[in-house]
């Protein structure tokens, strides 16, 4: 199984997420890449099995408008019948961008994997979660 995860990061705290939530697919024996949002195009839905996307909470709980937003809506169409994971890490807020964007996977058709992973500021107190999460994505 190859697993894509994709990213974006303003502090570093989502890019820590997708590197421990690939740990924990890796340990279940998935083939794992981790890739900032700035490397990917819509290509990449023909190359994976599995995607799993991390984003923070910006401005008013919103996806990050320069440059996550254009390419997930550049390719949310594509995800239909795959499995998408979704995680981010907020500062502020109750989560309604997580909310938001997990109602929008599956609106595309896709198969939303439980529900978001969202962290409140840095993820280190939390690493067992995010490898725990990536494990049972991978084992879907």
């Amino acid at each position: 199984m190859r697993i894509a995860i994709i990213y974006w990061s303003g502090t570093g705290n989502t890019e820590s997420m997708a590197t421990l939530i690939a740990e924990g697919a890796r340990e279940n024996g998935a083939e794992v890449e981790v890739l900032p949002v700035s490397q990917c195009d819509a290509d990449i839905l023909a190359r994976y099995d599995r995607f799993a996307f991390g984003c923070p909470s910006m401005g008013d709980e919103e996806l990050e408008d320069m440059e996550f937003e254009p390419f997930f809506a550049g390719i949310e169409a594509g995800l239909t019948g795959k499995h998408v994971a979704l995680f981010g890490s907020y500062g502020w807020g109750d989560g309604q961008w997580m909310r938001d964007w997990e109602q929008r996977v599956i609106a595309n058709g896709a198969k939303l994997f439980e529900e978001g992973l969202a962290i409140q500021e840095d993820p280190s107190g939390e690493a067992d979660d995010c490898r725990a999460f990536g494990s049972r994505f991978s084992a879907v």
